[in-house]
């Protein structure tokens, strides 16, 4: 299960770091409250290039090299496929950085461990960045079948 982003629908306007980073502040998505907060940070990231941009987001893939290089064992798999981060386990040594080959895993500005798209497993249903595109610019796929 991934996101995919269509960079021909996409308008540029960001609203999928917003609501990725409401969707995983402790606010549950609510974004007036996330952003009264401070500025949290999202999972996922919005490149601009040229006349074109897409979301950046993780791609869970089946042989994840961020996976396989934890030393601390805080990359992990879920039942489903999704590969997150045990945010308590992370020891900044910034491996699964190195080795990510979409440049994904980041480390967060407030904690300096790492943080990637987790699909927003801690929530029903579809992912916070698919659900509030205005443009429909990103699907949820499973096995080369949309959601």
């Amino acid at each position: 299960m991934k996101v995919i982003s269509i960079p021909e629908y996409c308008l540029g306007c960001g609203l999928c770091e917003i609501y990725c980073a409401a969707q995983h502040d402790g606010y549950n998505g609510n974004v007036l409250k996330a952003y009264k907060k401070g500025k949290p940070a999202p999972r996922s990231g919005l490149i601009k290039f040229s006349q074109m941009s897409w979301l950046n987001t993780c791609m869970h893939c089946d042989d994840a090299p961020c996976l396989n290089a934890c030393i601390s064992g805080a990359i992990k798999r879920d039942e489903n496929g999704i590969i997150y981060i045990d945010e308590n386990r992370c020891v900044k040594c910034y491996t699964c950085v190195m080795v990510c080959p979409y440049g994904h895993a980041q480390p967060s500005s407030e904690s300096g461990r790492i943080i990637k798209c987790d699909l927003c497993r801690d929530s029903e249903g579809i992912p916070a960045c698919v659900s509030h595109c205005p443009n429909a610019a990103l699907k949820l796929v499973q096995g080369g079948a949309e959601q």
